[in-house]
This record gives structure tokens, C-alpha cells and sequence, in this order.
């Protein structure tokens, strides 16, 4: 195996994580927008582990001794802009993901903020950290 071919399959593997990583990264959204925590679980382990690979695969390019070589060549720079591109899709996908998570956690805390506050509103409390809480501290002392 040549050293061109060598590196040229070590881009085709990070080709193809970034492919299935920007495949799992919509079925994330997905997972999010119907709260199927299971599926949640289970995708961030899969990115988690596919994100090592991406790792160990990009240190084995940078261990190539013909990686200098390579650089000066259309075919590898044609190729990095095509993970480039990828890479780039895949942040996208990832920041529209976290502004989604966000977004269901304001949701979230809005609707407690409503479940507490319907509980009585003599009783609606806000912590040191300014979370509402429900003052239980009960009828007090009988003696």
C-alpha cells in the first residue's frame, strides 16, 4: 500500500464518521422535538464513540510521514474540503440541537414557574439563585 493510498483511505473513514455522525445529529433533533429520552441515550453514546474514532483516525493522519507531501496535492486538498464542508454541516446541525434543547428547557421551567404558581400564590417563594419554589412549611407548631 502506497502512502498516498494509505492516507487517502484514512480521509474516506472521516468521510464516512462524519456522514454517520451528521445522520445522527438529525435523528437527535428529532429525538428532541418528541422528548424520546431512550433514543436520546442512545445516540448521544453513539456520537460519543464515533467521536473518538473521528479522533484516533485524525491522529493516524497525523502520524503519515508522506502527510507533508499530500498536502500539495489537488486530490487531498479537494478531498479536506469535502470533510470541510461536512464538519461545517455537521456544527450547524449540532448548534441547531442545543438552541432546540434550550429552547424545551425555557419551556420547561416556564411551565413549572405556571404549576407552582397555580399551587397558591401566598405559598410562591424564589430560592437564593431566583427559582421559583413552593413554601411547604407546613401549619405550623401545635403544642
Amino acid at each position: 500500500m502506497t502512502a498516498d493510498h494509505a492516507i487517502l483511505t484514512l480521509l474516506n473513514q472521516q468521510q464516512q464518521h462524519l456522514d454517520v455522525l451528521l445522520s445522527l445529529l438529525r435523528q437527535e433533533l428529532a429525538a428532541l422535538a418528541s422528548r424520546d429520552i431512550e433514543s436520546l441515550n442512545r445516540i448521544t453514546g453513539e456520537k460519543t464513540a464515533l467521536l473518538t474514532q473521528l479522533h484516533d483516525t485524525d491522529n493516524q493522519l497525523a502520524a503519515q510521514p508522506a502527510l507533508a507531501q499530500c498536502k500539495q496535492q489537488d486530490w487531498f486538498k479537494q478531498q479536506v474540503a469535502q470533510l470541510d464542508e461536512l464538519l461545517a454541516q455537521c456544527k450547524r446541525h449540532n448548534d441547531i440541537n442545543q438552541q432546540t434543547l434550550e429552547q424545551s428547557q425555557l419551556t420547561l421551567a416556564r411551565f413549572k414557574t405556571e404549576l407552582l404558581s397555580s399551587r397558591g400564590k401566598a405559598g410562591l417563594t424564589y430560592t437564593s439563585k431566583g427559582k421559583p419554589a413552593i413554601d411547604n412549611k407546613g401549619k405550623g407548631i401545635k403544642a
